[in-house]
């Protein structure tokens, strides 16, 4: 590979880099440079659960982007989930160029941005279907239809070629919300001539289609006025055609919808700024509702992948301050299980289930569709756009790789299967990886981006494994011991006989410190080295296992 400064693409180049979402689920953010010019698709943020103890949301590491200063045109959004804009907020005060955005993403972005305090100061509404300039690219936002109201993908024009970047999308034959796909103009793409596709790999695994917003509209009806109690949907917030369901459905078995968790009031604002949800049912206060006869009362909720400060959580653990369950009352999980969530979704189901709170899912009947293509619906897409080149994205490797797979069997010429931070040329010559660049991922620590590398979460990881203990010692100038040696000690031992053995352990300290302050000629750094080894070695005798153990010895050296 080349080892050059790829900030500056000439007018003969056309790169492709992604900074996220290669290999993984989440976390999408692309670049692509042409003539001296480079443009940004999506910024999103990835949610890695205990991988990242203490930290809730990840962004990509964006050293390259940083580098490319006024190079960099502006950012596109493709459409409103967080694995696609979460990231803007936290990274906008280095995002110093304009944001483009459809009317729903625009307005999704906007209250987020207040919520956080963070000013953007150029944010622009894109009607849907325009056609604008941004640096050296012509861009064209092409409707499709997905999980979200305005999914777009986007039509990137240079004189080196086109490229077509689908971003999240499906094929819906009966969209409930939004405008339908226009088989017509992406026909027209492939008659045009397109260069390469970037596309969602999600579903390359899964055969068949991925179903229609209205098949779960209907189970959701159907499940609905079948329950009794109290009723709790769980679904992604961002799904307004899902709310619509579920609200209709619900108002359909005589019961009041009630929101519960910041997202669902986001998210439907708006929707209803961007022209949507109109018409909609009364939306009642929860609190008005905790008094109602229980079989007219659905919640509509945040957390349905686990989340911990979500409502579904909230309830389950019965300190939601607007809402609550009893035995009796049903739970609906109308959403797929993120790739990594597992261990939190089936406890917070079993969470329910305990609670005598019935839990009813997807397996059960047809109540959640995927918001991304399966085999068919990406043969489709080629067939019709017939592109000369093959680049999956949004995907872990194998997806990407059964993606590609599909391709080259639809008879795509050209395939190049892209890792985070692979400089990828699409033109001229034939697509493939040409270099490297810097990516990674940057954690969200309270008001500071800290590399996910960092020895911070290495250490986390290993307290979470074995917990701690401290170990004081103060000597004179003599090298006396000036009070008596000092133990403490977090998640180490538990059980019955948690007091006995941390006692114990203690006098074993105390008797180590003796015998080599008797024993003397050490240094206090060399004393406390000595000291952390033997009580590791005590640790691992005893417990068959060592924490993370430091000893302070304070005196001359």
């Amino acid at each position: 590979m080349k080892t050059r400064d790829w900030t500056n693409p000439g007018k003969d180049e056309l790169l492709f880099v992604p900074l996220g979402g290669c290999g993984e689920i989440g976390m999408n953010l692309n670049l692509y440079g042409h003539n001296g010019s480079w443009l940004m698709v999506d910024c999103g943020v990835l949610f890695p659960g205990m991988k990242l103890p203490g930290v809730e949301v990840v962004t990509p590491n964006i050293e390259f982007a940083l580098e490319l200063g006024d190079r960099l045109a502006g950012l596109v959004l493709t459409h409103g989930h967080e694995d696609h804009l979460g990231a803007v907020p936290y990274l906008a005060e280095w995002l110093k160029c304009p944001i483009y955005a459809t009317s729903f993403t625009y307005h999704l972005l906007r209250a987020k941005l207040r919520e956080d305090g963070v000013e953007v100061a150029d944010l622009r509404e894109i009607s849907q279907g325009a056609r604008f300039s941004c640096g050296a690219f012509g861009v064209e936002f092409v409707n499709l239809t997905h999980s979200i109201p305005e999914p777009n993908a986007l039509l990137l024009e240079t004189p080196l070629g086109a490229v077509f970047h689908t971003g999240d999308w499906k094929l819906d034959e009966s969209p409930l919300l939004g405008e339908d796909y226009d088989v017509a103009r992406l026909q027209s793409l492939g008659d045009s001539g397109i260069l390469a596709m970037v596309c969602d790999s999600t579903n390359a695994m899964i055969a068949g289609r991925s179903g229609s917003e209205r098949e779960a509209r209907d189970g959701l009806i159907e499940m609905i006025a079948a329950e009794e109690g109290r009723i709790a949907v769980g679904c992604f917030a961002s799904n307004v055609a899902r709310l619509d369901s579920i609200v209709r459905a619900a108002t359909k078995a005589g019961r009041r919808v009630a929101l519960l968790g910041r997202s669902m009031q986001r998210v439907t604002n708006a929707a209803r700024d961007s022209g949507y949800l109109q018409g909609w049912p009364k939306i009642y206060d929860a609190r008005a509702l905790m008094s109602a006869p229980r079989d007219e009362v659905l919640y509509l909720c945040t957390g349905s992948q686990g989340e911990s400060r979500a409502a579904l959580l909230r309830l389950a653990e019965g300190r939601h301050p607007m809402g609550r369950l009893e035995s009796g009352d049903t739970v609906i999980f109308s959403s797929r299980v993120i790739p990594g969530n597992e261990n939190e979704v089936y406890a917070l189901q079993n969470r329910f289930v305990r609670g005598g709170i019935r839990v009813r899912t997807g397996e059960e009947s047809r109540i959640h569709v995927s918001g991304h293509p399966c085999r068919d619906e990406l043969a489709c897409l080629y067939e019709w756009v017939r592109p000369g080149c093959s680049v999956p994205v949004h995907g872990e490797a194998r997806q990407q790789a059964a993606h590609a797979d599909l391709a080259r069997g639809l008879g795509v010429p050209h395939g190049v299967v892209p890792e985070n931070g692979d400089v990828v040329r699409l033109a001229e010559g034939a697509p493939c990886c040409v270099g490297k660049v810097p990516s990674g991922r940057w954690a969200v620590e309270g008001l500071r981006l800290i590399d996910d590398g960092s020895s911070l979460y290495r250490e986390r990881r290993k307290l979470g494994r074995g917990g701690i203990v401290y170990g004081c010692v103060v000597l004179d100038d003599r090298g006396r011991l000036l009070r008596r040696p000092r133990l403490w000690s977090c998640g180490v031992f538990s059980g019955e006989s948690e007091g006995e053995d941390e006692a114990r352990f203690g006098e074993h300290f105390e008797h180590l410190v003796e015998v080599m302050v008797e024993r003397g000629g050490r240094g206090a750094s060399d004393m406390g080295e000595e000291l952390r080894r033997k009580l590791g070695d005590w640790c691992k005798g005893d417990l068959g296992r060592v924490p993370r153990i430091n000893v302070m010895v304070m005196g001359d050296e």
